[in-house]
């Protein structure tokens, strides 16, 4: 079959205007979810509005702060963590510290700024300071003057030294953590620790330092499984939204679906809960329950046991032909995992038996995962030239990766991406546009063009995820900030559907980025 050309000229829909919103206003929400300590919320507040305001000088230095803030929740209600401080004395913690610099020092995609990570960690142990939990798991006993003593000291300490290096940074922490527990009683590996998840987390969106309990869960999402219910949540104005339900899981055998809002776990509320408090609750040992008390929108709140079960994350989802008379199939990759490529190829068989004459592939809200599984799917559609290729401050960070001609599906295809389609999933649209190989519908993909790796660190079970490369089109454009821009612009608003059978099949009949898709699809087939 001939491969069939993306379109010369971005077509956009719009079915309807979208409302903008002012800074202030933003600014405005982002202090009251602030002043709530609502720091996950918060969070996605300002990163949402960093991408579209990406230079914004306050922005930034707010979305930093309660960044700040959000790690040391996070940290203090992870029980690897709070084993962690107990566990490690003053000499160990600064080898972990050590350790992580040096991994950074000769992994990082940049050269790092030492002096700014420094003051940063002094910013993570004033703003510490201040937060009741890590006060009272600290068991500081110090008087606010005291204590107020102790942070104007950390910023006095910085400016009287000179830190050019890893180990500079080192001392300037060593020293602090010494003041620290001379002037406060604060042990030195909790001062310490704030240094190590300050540096770690302030060289870029995605590097971060890693407890045990998170490395753990980190293998986990590369393996595609874990223990719990079976669904993606984020913050939402006090409660857990769902935003993905597993099929199969636990969540969905029960009646939770997308959208739904729990409002309780185990008849705690989670308004007095952090987000990663609520989740972790949601997490425990195999065959274990918990009770939910979840709604959906218009609907009474309902309360729901379900069963914590060991759930495989599906590679591959709703694999169906969509459109019979055209034979237009149709799945959805929503993650890059270890077996994708090998279920993604058993699957197009079986699509070629029932009659697959053309492919539409969702990658919509798919937020990425290993590099080496979208090049492996996306060398299946290519039978020559650059899929991706990596950059790193390292040779050895340095890859070409090409298509090779074995095993190619000449299929005619559509990709599906919006604004929630990052990293792995942007490498295999980007690598299907730049060689013309098929038509990319959809919106602006997110633009997260680096490469993360993980490192495990010597002491505590901990680890590193650390930026060690960016990623770069067949076309040499880079994906960082820019994203993947789609060849049919659609705008994804509630409106009627064209084709009310095919969409309603999928459970999506007011979907118009998959509409215009069968429309692309069909239009393609019509032409052959």
């Amino acid at each position: 079959m001939a491969q069939v050309p993306a379109s010369a000229e971005p077509v956009t829909i719009v079915p309807e205007a979208l409302p903008s919103v002012s800074l202030g206003t933003v600014f405005n929400k982002g202090l009251e979810l602030e002043n709530s300590h609502r720091w996950g919320e918060a969070l996605s507040h300002y990163e949402d509005a960093l991408r579209k305001h990406r230079n914004n000088e306050k922005l930034q230095l707010r979305h930093d702060m309660v960044k700040l803030h959000y790690s040391l929740d996070r940290r203090y209600h992870d029980r690897s963590f709070r084993q962690s401080l107990s566990a490690l004395d003053r000499q160990q913690a600064l080898t972990l510290f050590s350790e992580l610099l040096q991994k950074t020092d000769t992994h990082y995609v940049k050269v790092p700024r030492w002096r700014e990570l420094g003051l940063r960690g002094a910013r993570a142990l004033d703003v510490a300071l201040q937060e009741r939990e890590f006060v009272s798991t600290n068991k500081l006993q110090a008087t606010a003057d005291r204590i107020a003593k102790l942070r104007q000291e950390l910023f006095h300490i910085l400016n009287n030294r000179t830190l050019k290096n890893a180990n500079d940074l080192v001392a300037y922490a060593s020293e602090v953590a010494q003041r620290a527990e001379a002037q406060i009683g604060l042990t030195p590996s909790a001062t310490v620790m704030e240094f190590v998840a300050a540096t770690a987390n302030g060289l870029d969106d995605y590097s971060a330092y890693l407890t045990a309990d998170q490395l753990r869960e980190v293998y986990s999402q590369i393996e595609g499984n874990f223990v719990g219910l079976g669904v993606e949540l984020k913050a939402e104005e006090g409660a857990l939204l769902i935003v993905h339900v597993i099929p199969g899981s636990p969540a969905e055998r029960a009646g939770i679906v997308a959208n739904d809002r729990i409002v309780a776990v185990d008849s705690k509320s989670t308004s007095e809960l952090s987000t990663d408090e609520a989740a972790a609750m949601l997490t425990g040992t195999e065959g274990s329950w918990v009770r939910v008390t979840a709604y959906s929108p218009g609907k009474q709140p309902r309360v729901i046991n379900v069963r914590r079960e060991h759930v495989e994350v599906p590679s591959l989802e709703d694999v169906k032909i969509v459109d019979k008379d055209f034979g237009i199939a149709y799945l959805k990759i929503p993650t890059f995992q270890k077996t994708t490529s090998r279920d993604l190829e058993a699957a197009l068989w079986d699509l070629h038996r029932k009659g697959m004459r053309s492919l539409i592939l969702d990658l919509r809200k798919n937020p990425g995962g290993l590099l080496t599984s979208s090049v492996e799917v996306a060398d299946k559609f290519l039978t020559q030239g650059s899929i991706v290729s990596t950059r790193g401050r390292s040779a050895q960070e340095d890859f070409n990766y090409q298509a090779h001609y074995g095993g190619t599906w000449r299929v005619p295809l559509v990709v599906l991406i919006d604004e929630d389609s990052a990293s792995a999933s942007e490498i295999f649209a980007g690598a299907i546009k730049d060689n013309n190989r098929g038509i990319i519908v959809g919106s602006t993909s997110f633009g997260k063009g680096t490469v993360q790796g993980i490192f495990p660190l010597g002491y505590a079970g901990a680890g590193i995820r650390l930026t060690t490369a960016k990623f770069f089109s067949p076309n040499g454009t880079p994906i960082s900030r820019h994203g993947v821009e789609p060849d049919v612009n659609v705008h994804n608003v509630a409106r009627p559907t064209a084709d009310g059978l095919a969409l309603a099949n999928l459970g999506q009949a007011t979907d118009a980025i998959l509409e215009a898709g069968l429309e692309a699809a069909r239009s393609r087939m019509a032409a052959r």
